[in-house]
């Protein structure tokens, strides 16, 4: 037992180390994780947190089902610095689950289903500065507080639908913000100063949709606590009919400098009132998004309000429910007259009268983007008075109905400061040869029309011009100060030239429909600093592929600004799709004439060795003869059967052929024949009867391969005598039947050869191909033509008991 106690602690260790292993062993896997140790296992699917590498600095497990999260999930991931869990049905979170994430700085938990928030979950995340708890069931944050040790938290958000109360003690810890975010639309509790403690505090986002209808109090006591002249105020989802929903304002609007309102819903009762409320208050900035107009524009005492310090005023997605009676003109006017920015997009705008713009008289900025303005409004607009809009620098009119050019210049014409243009995602179609521009138009952007040609109409005071997405094939055009050139999107084949365009410094390029460009290319703009040109079809061939990796890598002088994967192989076939920078072509590839001429020069050289080798080793001489041979034993072949035919030619002809150069051929036939073929007894005392030469001259037939007559005469002779001399040595002819007898030799055997030395002549004399002859030299006895005429008649008698030795044997 004593033993038990023991070890029970170790046993219960490794039970729970056991455990924790299995349950790893269940846990889901992501491996979506980048280079930069960023992981994105959003929508998949999990339903617990999976296992990612401990190296991970960013989690991104949203819109998965993940339900909990246990102690040990998020166990070794010390260096994580941002973890998203929204969007999962989060309900439950383990209080020391984030104990490990010591380096957390952005925490999202919205959109789950966290019924109570808990303190212990931030005890641990000092480092914390973003933290996103919007739209979870909570009815309140909780105490203690849960913001006690997170002193560097800069952004919080956090409410929802179901938030009911917010005390003092709430936001305690939190010290200043840079951003807060509440959704309070059915708060019923607010306690006032609850936020009066968080200094500075840059922007403040606010949903009162319930308090500013039934407890204008409440929503006035939390606009006072936000109220500062620094701080940027934004209210959203409010429904305005009446008098009394403004009242909430009345408080604070002397001290709000900038504000904005989104997806609000104003009656004419509530404009009136409210621009009553801002008749001479310092307001500098005022930004509706999502207006929802459902009057007619009829603000009682509105041309009376002064708006003078307001600078900007934004109206962006305005909707007006009755477009036919509303008092555009009458009523409006006075809200534009005094600001220097004025931004009217998306909402649905078809006139702006120049009752209006002749007000516009401080107008530095005007935006009337992605509205129903066409040539003959725009002429309205901007109507025949030089007067109108003269303060003007920028106009933005993109993704409106324009489709005239020369419309455009003849009324912008007269803006005499005018230095910004934006009329891109239009109706454009052509240009004119020439047009009229204010001499300060500096910036011009006719980008995402359907331009199909460029003219000198364009103005040559540009210094940033944007073409991009266009029909474009080519652009050329003397634009002396030009800086930056935008014509992605297009159809160009090839770079502009660059030499009408000496300043030069950004050209941009992308999806085109480029082939190649070279280091000339980028030289002829003088001042080219940044390219951007991927996404085009370019052809892989080694001098672009080894130009333009040089300069993905920074080597030149002009700086490639897009990312490189965008540089991608169009041709050939087999490269397509593969990024340049990671293409590697072979010198067969790269430099074919080179490879030919190198592989040419070698081939001939290792030709000329193997030659050499070959004939050294007289390779060529055994194919020639094998060849020969071959012919003529096939020659042979045919003369045998022919001869088995007729009995009456025998086999043997000769006892001898003779082999000898004819510069021995008085030796020959003066001596030799005489002395073999006629009969004597003179040297012997028993007669000789006579023997039968072969010789070329008078026994090879005429009129057959000289070939067939070698090889037939050794083939009927049973000796082959070779009368060797130098002569001998340089005869073709000799050396031609000293070629087949060595091939009969290994087929006769070394006693059908008698080799006579006309003069001294030693083995090495014989060239070495005919190894057979000379190991014949050095191993049988030859026969050796004496000067001295007594040992003749011995030379004689030798030369016929070599030529009778057969004969005697058969007898």
């Amino acid at each position: 037992m004593k033993h038990l106690r023991i070890l029970a602690p170790f046993l219960f260790l490794s039970l729970i180390r056991d455990q924790t292993a299995n349950r790893d062993d269940l846990r889901p896997t992501c491996r979506r994780c980048d280079l930069h140790h960023s992981c994105n296992c959003s929508f998949g699917g999990f339903t617990h947190v999976p296992m990612v590498t401990d190296q991970a600095l960013s989690l991104d497990l949203s819109f998965n089902n993940i339900t909990m999260v246990t102690q040990d999930d998020l166990m070794g991931h010390s260096q994580l610095r941002a973890l998203d869990l929204h969007g999962n049905g989060l309900a439950e979170i383990h209080p020391s689950a984030f104990d490990s994430l010591w380096s957390l700085e952005e925490l999202d938990l919205s959109d789950n289903q966290l019924k109570f928030l808990n303190p212990k979950w931030f005890n641990k995340l000092e480092p914390l500065k973003h933290l996103n708890l919007i739209n979870n069931p909570y009815s309140f944050l909780g105490s203690p507080s849960l913001f006690l040790g997170l002193s560097r938290l800069r952004r919080l958000m956090f409410g929802g639908p179901d938030l009911k109360e917010l005390r003092r003690e709430d936001l305690s810890g939190v010290t200043h913000l840079e951003e807060l975010t509440v959704q309070a639309n059915n708060l019923d509790r607010y306690d006032a100063g609850t936020f009066g403690d968080i200094w500075p505090l840059g922007h403040v986002t606010l949903s009162l949709h319930g308090p500013f209808l039934t407890n204008p109090a409440l929503a006035a006591a939390m606009l006072n606590d936000v109220s500062y002249p620094e701080t940027q105020l934004t209210l959203s989802d409010l429904r305005l009919a009446h008098n009394v929903s403004v009242q909430p304002f009345k408080d604070s609007i002397n001290i709000i400098r900038y504000l904005s309102l989104h997806n609000v819903s104003l009656s004419d009762e509530a404009c009136g009132f409210l621009l009553a409320l801002l008749d001479g208050v310092p307001l500098r900035s005022l930004s509706l998004v999502g207006l929802t107009l459902t009057g007619e524009g009829r603000w009682v005492a509105a041309n009376q309000t002064d708006l003078s310090s307001m600078d900007e005023f934004f109206a962006s997605d305005v909707i007006i429910l009755d477009i036919l009676k509303f008092a555009m003109d009458s009523e409006i006017q006075y809200l534009v007259q005094h600001q220097k920015k004025l931004s009217i997009i998306n909402s649905k705008l078809f006139l702006l009268s120049c009752y209006i713009t002749k007000k516009m008289v401080n107008t530095l900025y005007l935006d009337v983007s992605d509205n129903l303005l066409t040539d003959l409004t725009l002429s309205y607009m901007l109507c025949d008075n030089d007067e109108t809009l003269q303060e003007l620098r920028v106009l933005n009119m993109s993704g409106n109905l324009l489709k005239s050019l020369s419309t455009l210049s003849r009324l912008v014409t007269k803006l005499t400061k005018l230095t910004q243009l934006d009329v891109s995602r239009t109706g454009y179609r052509s240009m004119p040869t020439s047009c009229s521009w204010p001499s300060t138009l500096r910036y011009l952007n006719i980008s995402r029309a359907k331009l199909t040609i460029v003219t000198p109409c364009l103005p040559k005071s540009l210094e940033v011009l944007d073409l991009s997405y266009n029909d474009l094939k080519e652009f050329v055009l003397t634009l002396p100060i030009l800086r930056e050139l935008h014509l992605s999107g297009n159809k160009f084949l090839r770079l502009p030239a660059g030499g009408p365009y000496h300043n030069l410094q950004t050209l941009m390029i992308q999806s085109n429909t480029l082939n190649t460009f070279s280091l000339s290319d980028l030289q002829s703009y003088r001042r080219l600093e940044n390219l951007e040109a991927g996404h085009n079809k370019f052809v892989c061939s080694c001098g672009f592929v080894t130009f333009l990796r040089s300069q993905l890598t920074g080597s030149g002088d002009v700086k490639i600004t897009d990312k490189h994967q965008t540089y991608v192989c169009d041709s050939p076939l087999y490269l397509q799709g593969e990024a340049v920078s990671h293409v590697s072509l072979s010198i067969i590839q790269c430099q074919p004439v080179l490879f030919v001429s190198v592989s040419c020069g070698v081939a001939l050289l290792l030709g000329i060795l193997v030659a050499g080798l070959l004939w050294r080793c007289h390779a060529f001489w055994f194919l020639k003869m094998t060849w020969a041979w071959l012919k003529a034993t096939r020659s042979s072949q045919r003369r045998r059967r022919n001869r088995n035919t007729e009995e009456s030619d025998p086999l043997l002809s000769f006892d001898a052929f003779v082999s000898y150069s004819e510069e021995d051929a008085s030796w020959v036939e003066n001596l030799l024949v005489p002395e073999m073929e006629e009969p004597s007894d003179s040297d012997s005392e028993s007669p000789t009867s006579p023997l039968t030469l072969c010789l070329h001259k008078r026994d090879f037939l005429p009129g057959h391969w000289i070939m067939d007559n070698i090889m037939s005469a050794i083939e009927r002779s049973r000796r082959t005598i070779f009368v060797l001399s130098e002569n001998f040595v340089q005869s073709d002819w000799c050396r031609y039947e000293l070629d087949f007898s060595h091939f009969w030799l290994f087929e006769a055997g070394g006693d059908a050869a008698i080799l006579i030395l006309l003069e001294p002549l030693s083995k090495d004399d014989v060239p070495k191909r005919f190894c057979k002859l000379r190991k014949l030299m050095s191993s049988t006895t030859y026969l050796e033509w004496p000067q001295d005429e007594e040992r003749r008649p011995e030379f004689w008698r030798s030369l016929r008991n070599a030529l009778r030795g057969d004969n005697e044997q058969e007898n």
